[in-house]
């Protein structure tokens, strides 16, 4: 790993020469720039959130409401923020979470990010909804540590297809996602009458796996209702060829073939499931031997439910703001759930970390761990896996300075008593 004063050292001299960084430095300069670098609808994909988007700004917000108090004379020539989570040594407390449909960016886009994990030692967390499968992306990552995101579908037998092509594609950890059983009013999408699922993008997990494929041949899982067709105009036409580009095997290929509507069909019917349960954790946990970590918590008794079904960790989310307008920011819960969850049971913190300092802000209220996630969407947009890499070196540079600054040279240092918050703490059964 670059330590942060080398790397800033060639940062200046580069520039000293005429040469600057493709990625900006600043987040919202960051992601002005990502705009320009996509499509509207991937750019509503990837940075939009649910309703109004309140719950985006405040995930934002939050993090203004917490000030570092930084400690002087504390000698900082020498420091080691690496730690141990559920067995797995990091350099650095900060995986990637899981990011759906990173192809609407490029093609081939979780290879790239798989490939920058690797080449910088970030663990990264497999999404359910990649357009690569776990298999291929894991052959790039020698020995870095990868995590699977598990969605709950209609059928368990699915599920457990997963967790098993998880465990032989060596991922170290499950991400159960609990906060997406139907998908959020997500206004953008919206307005744009999108929905890349339909075109056959973001379901290599299902494509890939023998019992979807099983499932497709006997004419899918469950008794769904029949699937309503759209109006035949020439973007329908339009549409239903590039899902048959975008299906594995390629256009000519499946030109012919009837398989990739179905396959959406199967996947639009199967992929959520309302009914899960705290039953379903319970019964997950006697079926693997892998680390289950529960992603989407936002109160302390549903932290605590998720301990008690067997849950190795937790992961504060509210998705990025995507599935409920208006929820409680993460930060804010994070305080509340990690007063009545102590250490060691790990609490790790999702959605709206953009700084090195939002990374010190949290781990002092309590985090673990945190997860970067559109920051390294928005890289990869900008110079691909360049940007991958540049922008999770930025956040871990960013860090290491922060925390050398305010006197702190290992993970332990940085505690409560760093920090000053104006927000209050929930009562035990607030949040």
């Amino acid at each position: 790993m670059i330590q942060a004063l080398d790397r800033q050292r060639t940062i200046f001299l580069h520039g000293l020469a005429g040469k600057r960084s493709n990625v900006p430095f600043h987040a919202e300069a960051l992601r002005d720039l990502a705009q320009q670098s996509m499509s509207a609808r991937a750019w509503a994909y990837i940075d939009g959130g649910a309703g109004n988007e309140e719950t985006i700004q405040s995930n934002r917000s939050a993090f203004s409401h917490v000030h570092i108090r930084p400690r002087m004379m504390h000698p900082n020539e020498t420091a080691d923020f690496s730690s141990t989570l559920l067995g797995i040594p990091l350099a650095f407390p900060v995986l990637l979470a899981p990011i759906g449909v990173l192809d609407l960016i490029c093609p081939k886009a979780d290879l790239h990010v798989a490939r920058q994990c690797a080449d910088t030692g970030v663990p990264f967390i497999f999404s359910n909804q990649a357009g690569t499968a776990m298999e291929t992306c894991a052959q790039v990552m020698s020995d870095n540590p990868r995590w699977m995101q598990l969605y709950w579908s209609r059928s368990d037998e699915l599920v457990m297809s997963f967790v098993r092509r998880a465990e032989a594609a060596g991922c170290s950890a499950l991400v159960l996602t609990v906060d997406t059983t139907l998908l959020g009013w997500r206004s953008r999408d919206l307005e744009l009458g999108y929905l890349p699922f339909l075109r056959g993008m973001g379901i290599a997990q299902y494509t890939s796996d023998p019992v979807f494929l099983e499932l497709l041949r006997k004419g899918g899982a469950t008794p769904q209702a029949a699937a309503p067709k759209p109006p035949i105009t020439l973007a329908t036409i339009a549409a239903m060829l590039r899902l048959k580009s975008n299906y594995p095997g390629g256009f000519w290929k499946n030109l012919r073939s009837s398989e990739p509507l179905e396959a959406v069909r199967l996947f639009i019917n199967i992929y959520s499931n309302p009914a899960l349960s705290w039953d379903k954790l319970r019964w997950l946990r006697t079926q693997t031997r892998l680390p289950i970590l529960v992603k989407g918590i936002l109160r302390t008794e549903d932290a605590l439910q998720a301990r008690d079904c067997g849950a190795n960790g937790i992961i504060v989310s509210n998705h990025g703001g995507r599935q409920v307008d208006g929820a409680v920011s993460t930060l804010r819960a994070l305080s509340a759930i990690r007063q009545q969850l102590p250490r060691p049971f790990p609490v790790l913190l999702d959605s709206g970390i953009r700084s090195g300092s939002d990374m010190f802000k949290a781990l002092a209220l309590g985090a673990d761990a945190v997860l970067l996630g559109r920051p390294y969407a928005y890289g990869l947009a900008i110079d691909r896996h360049n940007g991958v890499r540049d922008t999770i070196l930025n956040l871990l540079n960013d860090f290491e300075l922060t925390a050398r600054l305010a006197g702190c040279r290992t993970l332990d240092d940085i505690d409560a008593d760093m920090i000053t918050t104006e927000f209050k703490v929930f009562p035990q059964n607030g949040i």
